[in-house]
């Protein structure tokens, strides 16, 4: 055999995904925030980009404006009324204190409107917000008022810093004893203190502690209650008739002692708890036509408006060196390839929305019992795009209905067959009719899982019990046997107490 060099010419046929279309596919699965973000990152680096400002209201009217605020600047009005910064306090000269330069920018860039900021925006006072007060800032607050000694205080601030975000104590008392070299007796007499802070259960230890120290200020820890406390476990499997003979009282009392306990909060730091939640902003509106059909709008608020300045390209390019010019023509390039882009994914998501309430008019129509199965493939196949496509277009996107704001994931369920050979039915109708089965319950007829298999499939659904039982423990619904216990506690509860009255 001879080992000797030689060339081959094959072809070939590879799919390449340019940076382009990579760009294409992150802008279709973007959020409206994030795509905003993205946007302004390439206005910035893109000189050929710009936003499209919106107008309002007719030249004429800007023009008044225009003229409005030009008389009621700041110099206009020093003018007539020789208010000058010098005049204010003619009764006191110099005692008043010199404004500084950027102060006194900003107060001779006042309008008639307000203030306006560096970049010449109104600036709008009810757009800022106060900082947010914190657990530790409630309770440093209460440890300036509640300890007079250094050493005290000092051993209460290491306490606050080991609080978690539901306001329990994370740390241990001997070790932190042993750190800072304190007496365990005395960090317990501190602790004691700072658990009748606000808010009760603050610097609990244990979910038992919480509730303790909770039913402590409120005067309603009697030696019952501290039963049915240090008893938790029996009040989740709702074994009441272990709980009535443990604790010594009769089913009435149980009753109430068992609503004194529901009324408490097992996470009394989550009121403090920093951040505020973003309301969410729709991308798609649906709304019902005047024909009786239902009319699909993309939603002008979360659409980017950006605007290619050919005008610009085309004074500067002619103007420019060599390297210049290529510079300037990949970023006109770029531009257009952007607006394309944010145009087609426009384009996609009005297509996959309209589809998706053609597939679930039912829904719209009738709420989520007519909820239909939907898969990503049929959805695909009817608007003629790849299933990754849809896929991508319904993560974090939302959609405004008539019967409230859903992620464009939700009308996507999975099918149960029907037990007549009828059409298939939607996991998420069944489970809400499982969720209304349990509600309309009567205390002397609870519906055991095999129960509601049964009725289910009178009605035509084919499932099994153990998907019963797995779509009642995702409602959080106990078991049947738990259910049956509380449902006649209570009701022989309000048997005695209407006997007592």
């Amino acid at each position: 055999m001879v080992l000797a060099p030689k060339l081959h010419l094959r072809q070939t046929q590879s799919l390449v995904m340019t940076p382009q279309l990579l760009q294409s596919i992150k802008l279709l699965q973007m959020t409206h925030v994030e795509l905003e973000h993205f946007l302004d990152a390439e206005i910035e680096r893109n000189p050929l980009l710009e936003r499209e400002e919106e107008t309002s209201g007719s030249p004429s009217e800007d023009w008044k404006n225009t003229e409005a605020q030009r008389e009621n600047t700041a110099e206009t009005i020093s003018g007539r009324l020789d208010s000058s910064l010098e005049n204010l306090f003619p009764d006191d000269p110099g005692t008043h204190e010199r404004i500084s330069s950027d102060l006194s920018a900003q107060w001779k860039s006042a309008s008639g409107n307000g203030l306006e900021t560096a970049g010449g925006s109104a600036f709008d006072l009810e757009n800022t917000t106060a900082a947010a007060h914190t657990l530790r800032d409630h309770v440093n607050q209460q440890i300036a008022l509640a300890f007079s000694e250094p050493a005290h205080r000092l051993i209460a601030h290491e306490l606050t810093d080991g609080l978690d975000e539901v306001g329990y104590l994370s740390i241990d008392c001997s070790e932190m004893a042993d750190r800072i070299g304190a007496d365990k007796a005395t960090v317990e007499t501190v602790l004691a203190t700072c658990q009748t802070f606000d808010p009760p259960g603050v610097f609990a230890r244990d979910l038992a502690e919480c509730l303790s120290l909770q039913l402590i200020a409120l005067d309603r820890y009697d030696p019952a209650m501290q039963v049915m406390v240090k008893n938790l476990g029996l009040l989740a499997k709702r074994d009441f008739r272990t709980l009535e003979r443990l604790c010594g009282v009769d089913t009435e009392d149980l009753a109430d002692m068992l609503s004194e306990i529901r009324a408490l909060d097992p996470k009394p730091g989550m009121a403090f708890s920093g951040g505020t939640a973003d309301p969410v902003v729709p991308d798609v509106v649906v709304r019902e036509g005047a024909d009786g059909g239902w009319l699909v709008e993309l939603n002008p608020e979360t659409l980017p408006r950006v605007l290619v300045n050919e005008t610009y390209f085309t004074e500067v390019s002619g103007q420019t060196r060599e390297e210049e010019r290529a510079f300037l023509n990949e970023c006109l390039q770029s531009a257009n390839w952007l607006a394309r882009s944010l145009d087609q994914r426009a384009k996609t998501i009005l297509k996959v929305a309209s589809e998706i309430v053609l597939q679930q008019d039912a829904f719209f129509l009738h709420g989520v019992s007519r909820l239909r199965p939907l898969n990503l493939r049929a959805v695909a196949e009817a608007i003629g795009m790849h299933e990754s496509t849809v896929s991508r277009v319904t993560v974090n996107k939302y959609m405004m209905t008539p019967r409230g704001t859903f992620e464009l994931r939700y009308f996507f369920t999975s099918a149960l067959a029907s037990a007549t050979g009828g059409d298939a039915h939607s996991s998420e109708s069944v489970r809400e009719r499982i969720k209304s089965l349990i509600d309309a319950e009567e205390p002397g007829a609870v519906l055991s899982d095999d129960a509601l298999v049964d009725v289910l499939k009178k009605e035509g659904i084919d499932i099994a019990r153990r998907t019963v039982a797995k779509y009642r423990e995702a409602l959080n619904i106990p078991s049947s046997v738990q259910r049956r216990r509380e449902k006649k506690m209570l009701a022989a509860a309000g048997t005695a107490q209407n006997a007592g009255v």
